[in-house]
C-alpha cells in the first residue's frame, strides 16, 4: 500500500506543471524534469514545524530570467512597479516585487524548491514550493505552486 502511494505521488509530481506568464517575453510551462536540468541550489532553514530542513531546487530569479522577465540593469523606472504573483493549487496567492527577487537589489535568494531533506516534496507541499529564507514568518513559503504571473502594479 505504501509503495503504491509513493509511486502515485512520484507520478503526480512528475506530471505537475508550473506556468510562468504575464509580462514575459517567453511564457513557460515547466515540469519537474525541466527544473532538474537547471542549476540547483539549496537552503537549510527552519520550516513551520520548527525543525531545520534542507530544501533544494532552482533560484526563482533563474526561472524568471528564462522567461525573459525584466531583471538586472533593466529593472528600473516603471519596471520597478512589476511583481510576481505566485499561486498555489488551492488558490492561495503570495506576491513579491521583482526587486525582492533580483540579485542586483537583494542578497536573498528565493528558492523554488523541489526537494526537502533529499526527497521529493511530500504530497500537500509539492511538487514545487517557494522558500524565502530571510522572511521572519514563513507565510510566503507557498506550497503546491502552480503558476507565476508577472504584472505591473499600476494595471
Amino acid at each position: 500500500m505504501l509503495v503504491c502511494a509513493l509511486v502515485m505521488q512520484v507520478h503526480a509530481q512528475s506530471a505537475a506543471t508550473l506556468t510562468v506568464s504575464g509580462e514575459v517575453t517567453t511564457p513557460l510551462e515547466l515540469k519537474a524534469q525541466d527544473l532538474a536540468a537547471m542549476k540547483q541550489i539549496s537552503h537549510k532553514v527552519k520550516d513551520r514545524d520548527g525543525k531545520e530542513h534542507e530544501f533544494k531546487g532552482v533560484a526563482l530569479i533563474e526561472i524568471l530570467e528564462k522567461a525573459g522577465v525584466t531583471t538586472g540593469a533593466k529593472l528600473r523606472g516603471e519596471n520597478l512597479a512589476k511583481y510576481a504573483l505566485i499561486t498555489a493549487a488551492d488558490g492561495y496567492e503570495v506576491l513579491y516585487a521583482l526587486a525582492e527577487i533580483d540579485p542586483e537589489f537583494t542578497d536573498q535568494v528565493i528558492l523554488l524548491a523541489t526537494e526537502k531533506d533529499g526527497q521529493p516534496l511530500p504530497a500537500g507541499e509539492g511538487p514545487f514550493r517557494i522558500i524565502t529564507p530571510k522572511d521572519k514568518k514563513p507565510a510566503r513559503w507557498i506550497r503546491e505552486v502552480r503558476s507565476i504571473k508577472i504584472a505591473f502594479a499600476k494595471n
